[in-house]
């Protein structure tokens, strides 16, 4: 199913040879296409309600001049993956398969850079029903146990719908009433997510263990059919149990198969078992069996939680958690820290020493660290200090402390990292601790290298080295700018040689760089700091790229090319082309903006180009000069351009107006070619302006004729002067007969098609009108109170009523509206500036329970303002009445027909045969009805002055007789 929206943008539209040039105006909306419903939420906005998967298609009409843009954005939800960080510019939006999450507001913005935009929503509500969920439990906290001692059952139905589902609960196949059960409550409990209904079974009786049902319903909108779950009710019906064959937390090597089962021990239904791991989801390689998961080969990236869940919709799901932690081991670093307590940045004999070994583990805190001296492993002493976890380091870091060192401590220490018992290798690093090996280092920035220039799209290096000190640290690389990333999009970038390697440099790389020698693998001592500068040098960077000048021939044309960037910001050449041809002229100077200025005659007309170069490429400007005139330009919005002529024939009214005709040489005339859509011409000729000039912003027209109903044709336009014509512009124009609002007429509406003559019903309303002649009637309906046949006493016609039997109460209201009359071209009578329209109808109130019947007037305008202009109320015996009155609406008019429930079930309230014409109603003294003659004067508000004279008449006939 396709649905379509058209939001017309109108406008009063200019006659020919007026001015044309204007901005989108306000908007009205008309729709077409099939939906759900189309209700007024106001004056400027509708909903269109559309059944999920169905195809959406939004249409803004726009008019304007010239032709706005159209561009589609929305809010609350998204139209497709990207709309809500781009809009869509297109007169059409197309949806195919609409979700839920897609309905919200559209805005169509309709702009052409005259004046003010025009701006148009229209909400879309996506209708769904889901399939329920039914869960039992037996408290709210859901107590384990039998449900059978527990003597109290609730069932939970949840649903997501909209609009908001109906719920019918069910024993077997037959519907629980509570109000003929003790034992059952039904309601709607707080806090809920969705929409539920609870059935709490109370103090369980033998006859309450069976099958239920839970059915759900939207009331058929959008076609959408009723949906239902049913569970079985035992007294062997339990929650679920179970119970994992691991640990909460699993350790394991890289490359091992992990088998997790999920054991249930208790559950009836018997519960489902199913397996997810956050984050991310179950590996690709995951096999389930039964209710065990297993996973082959895992790799540190299969680490996670792993959850298994057991669900049979009785009380709550059973869940279990199983931590899967992969080890793994890299990036061994040490550090050499001097005797902090003295500042120190070397090692000096009689002060401590601190090599501190780091290595980045999965788990961190079951690595074991061993340190060796000389090969040797090394015990805790006086002198030698073993620290398991350095409080005074990262996390996970070991550390040996030499107390006052001494000679016999200089000497090669290893720290080796290993996990116990498994088949991660071990990581070792050795420190060669001598009063030659270890020296600060000297951080240095090679001769030439403090600035590097490069060419944009290049490749290049910034270099910082260390060029003494034992050992050498790796140089850590960053942006001195603050916030801003290294090329690789990370804020920090490690070298162990000092090269920073960049590749296809580009502009936004420019700046300023950082370099510092690491803390860690070297001392530990204050950070050693570079800088380096890189110049991205790039072609100059013009305006215009690219500009279309038009001018008359025989006058000066100067054409410029203002550099706006240049790196580097001398500039080396300017050159200046035509049609690819050097032009020969004194050098310019490099230092002013680039111009060139020449005499236009219809041999130099072409393409000028301006090449402005540097050290770094060159880059241009590009000039189409011409005397050639501008296109035409269409105007798509010509009042009723169709005229229908003799025979099959008609005719097209085309608009359009000139685009700047003062730049070039005088417009004299124009080509006109039409041709079928087969490209096969009909038409060729020259429109003679006969010595009048376009002007700017004014609409010219010609009329073509001799088109063929229902043909397309399409009409291609160019300017012509004296010198040269201009290039073809081409649109579609097509027989069509636009939408025009109904008008009054004589017809009589009796409702004999399903269509009911354009009539809908109020959707802020209680309840509906319905359709009914004697044929369709329920044989079971109240017989005090309806008609027997329609006005015409047939018993196939149809005829409008409200039925006021169950669940209908006192007050409820159903409406009835009439289609939207245009009134704006009519005039009144002379003297009167508004049109007078007769109403007349008929209408059948029997019963002792009759409510009232309201006859509304609603008028649009700014917002709909709706008064009552007849009303009746109570019994108004057994026979089709008529009631003609009349109206003088300020404006595009319905006519709403209210019908309000009374006191009881006789209240059926019927109408038929509708009418409303222009002019007066015509006094009328009898009404011929079916069966029997009823005399109804026009309007309930109808002067004295009339009723004195109506019963004079009936006096003067009685006395008479």
């Amino acid at each position: 199913m396709e649905l379509f929206w058209i939001l017309l943008f109108s406008s009063v539209s200019p006659l020919a040879w007026g001015q044309g040039v204007y901005a989108p105006a306000n908007a009205q909306i008309v729709h077409s296409g099939a939906a759900c419903n189309v209700k007024d939420d106001n004056i400027s906005e509708r909903i269109y309600t559309i059944k999920e998967g169905d195809t959406l298609v939004l249409q803004c009409i726009v008019k304007g001049h010239p032709r706005p843009q159209v561009r589609w954005t929305k809010t609350a939800g998204s139209a497709s993956d990207k709309f809500q960080e781009t809009s869509i510019y297109n007169e059409t939006l197309r949806i195919e398969g609409i979700q839920r999450v897609q309905g919200g507001r559209y805005y169509c913005k309709a702009d052409n850079g005259v004046g003010v935009a025009a701006i148009k929503s229209i909400r879309v509500d996506v209708q769904y029903l889901d399939t329920p969920g039914l869960t039992v439990h037996q408290t709210i906290s859901d107590v384990r146990g039998s449900y059978y001692q527990e003597k109290t059952v609730f069932l939970r139905c949840t649903v997501n719908s909209n609009p908001p589902a109906r719920f019918i609960w069910k024993r077997g196949n037959m519907p629980i009433e509570q109000s003929k059960d003790n034992g059952v409550d039904i309601y709607e409990p707080l806090y809920t997510q969705g929409e539920t209904k609870v059935l709490k079974l109370k103090n369980l009786r033998p006859k309450d263990f069976a099958d239920y049902t839970c059915q759900v319903s939207v009331r058929n909108v959008c076609n959408i059919e009723d949906k239902s779950v049913t569970f079985r009710l035992t007294n062997a019906t339990t929650p679920p149990m179970i119970r994992l064959s691991v640990n909460d937390t699993v350790v394991v090597d890289p490359g091992q198969d992990v088998l997790l089962t999920c054991e249930v021990t208790a559950g009836f239904p018997l519960p489902t078992v199913t397996w997810s791991r956050y984050p991310g989801p179950l590996p690709l390689s995951a096999q389930m069996r039964g209710a065990t998961l297993i996973l082959r080969a895992v790799t540190p990236a299969d680490a996670g939680f792993y959850n298994c869940t057991a669900i049979n919709n009785v009380g709550n799901p059973a869940r279990k958690n199983v931590n899967l932690i992969v080890r793994t081991m890299s990036n061994l670093t040490f550090q050499i820290t001097p005797d902090s307590n003295k500042d120190s940045e070397t090692i000096q004999m009689g002060r401590d020493l601190k090599l501190s070994c780091h290595v980045d583990a999965t788990p961190q805190d079951k690595v074991n660290y061993t340190w060796y001296k000389n090969g040797s492993p090394v015990f805790n002493s006086d002198s030698l200090i073993l620290l398991r976890s350095d409080p005074d380091m990262a996390p996970g870091t070991s550390s040996l402390e030499i107390v006052d060192m001494k000679f016999r401590d200089l000497a090669t220490y290893s720290c080796v990292a290993n996990f116990p018992g498994c088949s991660v290798p071990e990581l070792r690093v050795d420190v060669n601790i001598s009063q030659n090996s270890v020296s600060p280092p000297v951080l240095s920035v090679p001769a030439g290298g403090q600035v590097v220039s490069v060419r944009e799209g290049g490749n290049t290096e910034l270099v910082c080295l260390v060029v003494d000190g034992k050992p050498r640290p790796p140089i850590l690389w960053s942006r001195m700018e603050k916030d801003l990333l290294m090329p690789s999009g990370k804020p920090v970038v490690e070298t162990p040689d000092g090269r920073l390697r960049l590749k296809n440099v580009s502009r936004d790389m420019m700046g300023l760089y950082r370099c510092q020698t690491a803390p860690y693998n070297g001392l530990n001592i204050k950070r050693r700091e570079a800088q380096v500068q890189l110049n991205v040098q790039y072609p100059p960077i013009l305006d215009p790229v690219f500009q279309d000048v038009r001018s008359r021939n025989y006058q000066m044309v100067t054409l410029r090319c203002t550099v706006l960037r240049s790196n580097p910001p001398r500039l080396t050449d300017i050159r200046w082309f035509r049609n690819g041809d050097f032009i020969r002229m004194p050098m310019p100077d490099l230092k002013e903006t680039p111009e060139l200025k020449f005499k236009l005659e219809p041999t130099n007309n072409g393409t000028y180009e301006c090449r402005v170069s540097n050290t770094a490429g060159s880059s241009t400007c590009t000039f189409n000069v011409s005397a050639q005139p501008y296109n035409a330009e269409f105007y798509f919005d010509t009042p009723n351009p169709v005229r229908i002529l003799k025979g099959n024939n008609y005719s097209y009214n085309l608009q359009w107006t000139q685009k700047d005709p003062e730049a070039t040489d005088r417009i004299i005339g124009y080509w006109i070619n039409v041709r079928l859509m087969n490209k096969q011409n009909l038409l060729s000729k020259q429109i003679d302006l006969k010595g009048k000039e376009p002007e700017k912003g004014v609409l010219m027209s010609h009329t073509i004729s001799d088109l063929k109903i229902p043909v397309s044709y399409e009409v291609r336009l160019a300017p012509i002067t004296t010198y040269s014509t201009g290039e073809y512009v081409s649109r579609i124009i097509q027989y069509s007969e636009p939408y025009t609002y109904p008008r009054p007429s004589d017809h009589v509406c009796g409702f004999e098609d399903e269509r009911i003559c354009g009539f809908s019903q109020d959707r802020s309303d209680v309840f509906d009108w319905t359709r009914q002649n004697h044929l369709t009637q329920n044989p079971k309906r109240s017989a005090n109170t309806g008609p027997e046949t329609d006005r015409s006493g047939t018993k196939e016609g149809y005829y409008m009523y409200i039925e006021a039997s169950r669940p209908r109460v006192q007050g409820d209201k159903a409406r009835l509206l009439s289609p939207l009359f245009n009134v704006t071209s009519v005039r009144g009578p002379k003297g009167s500036g508004r049109v007078p329209y007769c109403v007349s109808f008929y209408y059948h109130m029997k019963g002792k329970h009759i409510g009232t019947l309201n006859v509304l007037l609603r008028v649009r305008s700014i917002a709909s303002v709706d008064s009552v202009v007849w009303t009746k109320s109570g019994h108004q015996g057994p026979d089709w009445n008529k009631a003609f009155f009349d109206i003088s609406p300020s404006g595009p008019f319905q006519i709403v027909f209210e019908g309000i429930r009374g006191p009881s079930f006789e209240g059926d309230i019927a109408i038929d045969d509708v009418s409303i014409t222009i002019g007066k109603c015509k006094q009328e003294n009898t009404v011929a009805s079916a069966g029997k003659t009823v005399l109804i004067g026009g309007s309930h508000s109808l002067p004295l002055a009339s009723w004195l004279t109506f019963g004079l008449s009936c006096f003067l006939s009685l006395l008479y007789r």
